[in-house]
């Protein structure tokens, strides 16, 4: 992501000078977008700072291949409460870990009720964390889980998170994360284009493809409503959070190269 803002940088300089009387570009550059897109859902909130865009190019790691969108995402906690006693003599309490595990069970076999998206695929869900119990001769009073969801353009995310809070029952649920899916059709103008200032550098003409993590996108398109959206950067997403993370000096010139024609395409 840091090659993706360098690159950008570089690409907005080239064109610094060049861009009176024309529609021009904004750039965007945003902090912890790894703890819930933080930044962005803060400038979300400020259209007057934000201006107007027409189109978006977030410069998250493709190997500059253009995205036209990814899924949606919603995380949450849910805490579930018990009765302590001692492990000698359970009858006396509530086990919250067995309360947890039963919910476990169930969003295991959680069914969307959703068709499948033709690039996007399923929605996805995923418990991740499980905490509880301070002593193994103790009856746990409390138990928690963490459970991240991926959903796709069709999901309606307000009524998801009733019907969950149906299935977890007494669960005290603390969502913490919400956005919803980005996708653009691929057959867009504007994308279009983009497929074609790519294609000398990727030696192919792009075809629909969407990324599999969450960007700022969601959150920038609550102020640039309806704005066609690509995801195109020079990382590696199998690099992500690897140690020695790295990028391609190679592919950092290519994305200035793609961003500067972009720029250009637009504001000719």
């Amino acid at each position: 992501m840091k090659a993706g803002v360098a690159a950008m940088l570089v690409a907005a300089q080239t064109f610094g000078k060049k861009l009176n009387n024309t529609p021009g570009i904004v750039l965007v550059l945003t902090a912890s977008e790894e703890n819930g897109c933080v930044g962005s859902r803060h400038l979300a909130t400020l259209p007057r700072l934000m201006g107007k865009a027409g189109a978006i190019v977030v410069g998250e790691p493709t190997s500059n291949y253009p995205m036209v969108g990814h899924k949606g995402s919603i995380k949450f906690h849910a805490a579930f409460k018990g009765v302590s006693a001692h492990g000698s003599m359970p009858q006396l309490g509530v086990n919250a870990i067995y309360k947890a595990a039963k919910a476990i069970a169930k969003l295991e076999e959680f069914q969307f009720g959703v068709p499948e998206h033709p690039v996007m695929g399923l929605p996805t869900m995923n418990v991740g964390t499980i905490e509880g119990g301070s002593g193994v001769n103790l009856v746990p009073d409390l138990a928690k889980i963490g459970v991240d969801i991926r959903t796709v353009p069709s999901v309606d995310h307000n009524e998801l998170i009733l019907e969950l809070k149906k299935i977890l029952g007494e669960a005290e649920i603390e969502v913490f994360a919400d956005s919803q899916a980005v996708w653009t059709e691929p057959n867009e103008a504007w994308v279009q284009r983009v497929f074609e200032l790519c294609k000398p550098i990727l030696k192919e003409k792009p075809v629909a493809r969407t990324a599999p993590y969450m960007t700022d996108a969601a959150n920038l398109r609550k102020i640039y409503v309806g704005a066609p959206t690509v995801v195109l950067g020079p990382g590696e997403a199998a690099m992500a959070h690897q140690t020695d993370e790295y990028c391609n000096m190679e592919r950092i010139r290519q994305s200035v190269a793609i961003y500067e024609a972009i720029i250009q395409d637009w504001c000719k």
